[in-house]
């Protein structure tokens, strides 16, 4: 029983806390209310329409805190469209798609690119372009004083300050009036009370009832007087009522011309967004969603099996095996795979064969060489050399001097390595899979790809 007591007590708290919480709201409201439903005419109200005026300024603030935001959203979607476009297009490059479906899926990553590019201009145009239209509207339109705010809502208030000073003159009088006839009559009413009860009162001498007798008549005539000062003022206060208004109206006219131009302005510049912000009229736009949807459409997915078919299927090439005679080992031209598996050929300089623009590797004299010095050139043609490979039939290879395009780093024990504008000696004739042989001048041999190094002149 106590403990469904203590829940009633409890339940009963609650509801009392709502109701009280409920009246507590609509009491704000009224008050709100009430302080929105004071007439622009009273005393003071006329601030709203000054504080107006700061407002605006204060919007313009806002206007342009809202588009930059919108432009750094324009932008992180730019970003966002180009970074997604970058890592797709590496990840279709290296997958398995193909062909025309291929170029379609790709025309896709081409679109966003595009379309990060329009965002760009957006964003240009809200946070550079629009953004400073408002800001020079502004400093054109509100002009701060060095005491603080601005010159245009302070003339605002001076003004309405003026137009109002006379009628509140008047109202002060009124007021004034209204005080004293009120505070007669209550006083009459007080001394009649008196006297009526005098006149009840048996112990009350004839002297002091006709006192009380004077007093209310004093008191009436006092009324009497405070009523005729009363209505004296409000006649003076509505005679002097379309002065009061006419001045009032006419500031307020003047405040609704400014606010009339800040309005117009907020529209103007709001269209300017929307058309910026609005890519579904841009040709650009429209350009781009037609381009991707006409290379989808392309897209032609026999074509694509017969490329297929053509590169990797029953389409493609074959050598098919035939007879073939035999021939000699030194004959054959290098191969890189019999290279990698047989291991450099060892080159020794047997012999030196006369040819034109030839050196000798070595000082006349030494064993295996004779001397053509007598044959040398010094034109600017490359130096040659002719030598014989130490292999059963002699085979007879052509030497010349040749400069390195590229960085080349051997992959291999048996490839040289040599950087880009260095001279080598290309020692033997480029094979079926664009390798030659070549020597340094520190004496290493090696392999090379043909097409990283020129003749020395060519």
């Amino acid at each position: 029983m106590l403990k469904n007591h203590r829940s009633r007590s409890a339940g009963s708290g609650d509801k009392a806390a709502k109701i009280l919480c409920c009246k507590g709201t609509q009491a704000m409201s009224v008050a709100r209310q009430d302080e929105t439903a004071k007439s622009f005419w009273e005393p003071g109200q006329y601030r709203r329409t000054v504080k107006r005026i700061d407002d605006g300024h204060r919007l313009c603030n806002e206007l342009l805190s809202c588009f930059q935001e919108r432009a750094r959203i324009e932008k992180q979607y730019a970003q966002k469209l180009t970074s997604w476009s970058q890592k797709w297009k590496t990840l279709i490059d290296k997958g398995a798609q193909y062909g025309t479906v291929e170029k379609a899926w790709h025309a896709f990553m081409t679109a966003a690119d595009k379309l990060s590019e329009l965002h760009l201009e957006v964003q240009n145009h809200l946070s550079a372009v629009d953004s400073e239209r408002v800001k020079q509207w502004q400093k054109e339109a509100f002009h701060k004083q060095l005491i603080g705010g601005f010159k245009e809502s302070r003339d605002a208030q001076d003004e309405f300050h003026k137009a109002q000073k006379p009628w509140l003159k008047k109202l002060k009088e009124v007021e004034l009036a209204k005080h004293s006839y009120h505070s007669a009559c209550k006083e009459e009413r007080t001394v009649r009370t008196r006297e009526n009860n005098g006149r009840a009162d048996q112990s009350m001498s004839p002297d002091q009832l006709h006192k009380l007798q004077e007093h209310v008549q004093r008191s009436s005539q006092e009324v009497q007087k405070c009523h005729e000062r009363y209505e004296k003022a409000l006649a003076e206060l509505n005679k002097y009522n379309p002065k009061y208004m006419e001045d009032m109206e006419q500031v307020f006219d003047s405040c609704q011309d400014f606010e009339k131009k800040r309005l117009r302005f907020f529209k103007e510049i709001l269209l300017e967004f929307h058309k910026h912000i609005d890519l579904s009229t841009s040709n650009s736009f429209q350009t781009i969603y037609r381009d991707l949807y006409q290379t989808i459409a392309s897209a032609k997915e026999e074509e694509d099996l017969q490329w297929w078919q053509n590169t990797h299927g029953p389409g493609m090439a074959m050598n098919w095996p035939q007879f073939e005679e035999w021939v000699p080992e030194a004959n054959r031209a290098i191969n890189r795979k019999e290279k990698s598996s047989q291991g450099m050929e060892e080159v020794t300089l047997t012999n030196i064969i006369p040819s034109s623009n030839t050196v000798p590797l070595s000082p006349p004299g030494d064993s295996g060489f004779k001397d053509y010095s007598s044959d040398w050139s010094d034109d600017d043609s490359p130096r040659r050399f002719v030598l014989t490979l130490s292999t059963e039939d002699d085979v007879k290879v052509a030497m010349v001097r040749v400069r390195a395009l590229y960085d080349y780093a051997g992959q291999e024990a048996d490839e040289l390595s040599f950087s880009a504008g260095q001279e080598l000696t290309k020692i033997g004739e480029e094979d079926e899979q664009g390798w030659c042989k070549g020597q340094l001048d520190n004496g290493q041999s090696g392999l090379y790809p043909a097409n990283y190094a020129v003749l020395v002149n060519s």
